[in-house]
C-alpha cells in the first residue's frame, strides 16, 4: 500500500435521517473516518446534484441545502458550514477537462455530501467541494472522470461517492426486509469489486432484471463508478455498514486503498 495515497470511500448514504440518528450507519461512518489520515480537503461525489455537463463548487462558503420533504425539523434545521475550495475546485477543472467542467457558484454541500460529512467530520473543519453528475455522459464517461481525478489523492484530498448500490425509492418499504433481486444484485457487486471486475459494474445492464431493479435510474449508483476509477493496481478493496434495508436500499459501503 502507498502510504502517501489517500483511500478512497463510496458511502451508501440512504435516509437524511442517518445525519441525525445514532444507528449502525451513522457509527460506520464516523468509524471509516477515524481508520483513515485527516484529509486536506474532501471532494464528494453526491447523487443529488444532476446537471446537463459537469460542474464544480467554487464558492468559499457552500450553503447547506435541504433537498428533501417529509422529515422533522430538527434536520431541516441542520447546517454543515466547512468551508469550500476554490484552489481544489480549479485543480479538478485542470484534470479533468476545462472544456467539460464548469465551475458552479449557487449550488452548496446537498445531503448526499453533508448527512455523510457530518458524522464522518462533525466539527465542519474541512474544505469540502462537490463535482456533478453529469446526465449526458455514459457509465464508461463517469467511470473515466474517476480515472483522471487520481493525482488528487497524493495531496491528502479525500474523494468520496455517496449515493447506494441499490437504490429503487418506488419499490421501498420503510420496514428491516430486502427484496431478493436486491440481495442478489448487491453480492453480485461485492463481488466483483473484489475481484476488480469493474467492466461489469459499468456494464450492468447487461445483467437483466435485478441490476435494471437496483441501477433504476442511476444517480445513486454512477458515484460509486468515480471511486471505482481510483482504484490503483493491486490496491485492496474493504466494506463496511453492508446492510440491506426498505426492501430496496443497499446501504453498502466501500473503501479502496
Amino acid at each position: 500500500m502507498d502510504h502517501s495515497r489517500m483511500p478512497v470511500l463510496f458511502i451508501g448514504h440512504g435516509s437524511p435521517m442517518n445525519a441525525i440518528e445514532d444507528n449502525e450507519f451513522s457509527r460506520a461512518w464516523q468509524q471509516a473516518a477515524v481508520q483513515i489520515p485527516k484529509p486536506k480537503a474532501i471532494l464528494c461525489i453526491s447523487a443529488h446534484w444532476e446537471t446537463q455537463g459537469s460542474q464544480v463548487t467554487m464558492m468559499e462558503q457552500p450553503r447547506t441545502i435541504h433537498d428533501f420533504y417529509g422529515f422533522p425539523r430538527e434536520l431541516f434545521e441542520m447546517q454543515y458550514p466547512a468551508a469550500g475550495s476554490p484552489e481544489l475546485a480549479r485543480k479538478v477543472i485542470d484534470i479533468v477537462d476545462s472544456s467539460k467542467v464548469q465551475p458552479d457558484y449557487s449550488w452548496g454541500l446537498d445531503h448526499g455530501a453533508w448527512s455523510v460529512m457530518c458524522r464522518m467530520y462533525p466539527q465542519a473543519d474541512i474544505p469540502v467541494i462537490q463535482l456533478s453528475l453529469d446526465r449526458q455522459l455514459s457509465p464508461t464517461e463517469h467511470y473515466e472522470i474517476g480515472q483522471k481525478l487520481n493525482p488528487l489523492r497524493q495531496e491528502g484530498v479525500l474523494i468520496l461517492g455517496s449515493g447506494n448500490i441499490v437504490h429503487n425509492l418506488r419499490l421501498m418499504m420503510w420496514q428491516d426486509t430486502a427484496f431478493d433481486w436486491a440481495i442478489e444484485y448487491d453480492r453480485k457487486v461485492r463481488q466483483w469489486i473484489v475481484d476488480g471486475a469493474h467492466e461489469e459494474i459499468i456494464h450492468y445492464e447487461k445483467h437483466g432484471k435485478p441490476a435494471l431493479l437496483a441501477v433504476n435510474s442511476a444517480e445513486h449508483y454512477l458515484p460509486l463508478l468515480y471511486i471505482l476509477g481510483l482504484q490503483q493496481p493491486q490496491e485492496l478493496a474493504s466494506f463496511f455498514a453492508e446492510t440491506l434495508w426498505g426492501g430496496s436500499l443497499s446501504m453498502r459501503c466501500v473503501r479502496l486503498g
